[in-house]
């Protein structure tokens, strides 16, 4: 599937609702990058776009992105320094199980805004909201055509 088709699959508005809806629960951030293909170390263009979207520039480093690759329907979960001093090995496991299965049955939107939400509900234990916090980093997906 091209990206258009994917990008006209996802309901825009859902997502960045979700995003949110989970942020008001944590201090956490939370991004969702689309980007056609990546090369075969995906985790390692995750990371390149962490850095490049301003990820690690939040104060307690506590945010986290879901990396989508549209056209190979694949993704990475990645959290920032500050999560993962914080969590035990395997933290994202249970979201990206349900992902995958979500993205199988091209279900896109409703796999994003659910994965979103757990984001935010695992967050909230490590990093509960933080009174008069204001949000760090935009809410709109970050697409790109690369």
């Amino acid at each position: 599937m091209k990206q258009k088709e994917f990008l006209a699959l996802l309901d825009h508005d859902k997502v960045v609702n979700a995003i949110r809806e989970a942020e008001r629960e944590t201090s956490g951030e939370i991004r969702v990058h689309v980007q056609p293909r990546a090369g075969k170390n995906i985790r390692h263009w995750a990371e390149r776009t962490f850095e490049r979207i301003g990820m690690t520039k939040t104060a307690q480093r506590n945010g986290v992105l879901l990396f989508i690759v549209s056209e190979q329907h694949r993704f990475v979960i990645l959290g920032d320094r500050g999560i993962n001093e914080k969590v035990p090995p395997g933290f994202w496991d249970d979201i990206a199980a349900r992902l995958t299965i979500r993205f199988k049955k091209h279900e896109f939107t409703e796999g994003i805004v659910e994965a979103i939400l757990a984001v935010g509900e695992h967050l909230k234990a490590y990093f509960p909201p933080i009174e008069g916090r204001h949000d760090e980093l935009p809410d709109d997906i970050d697409v790109s055509d690369e």
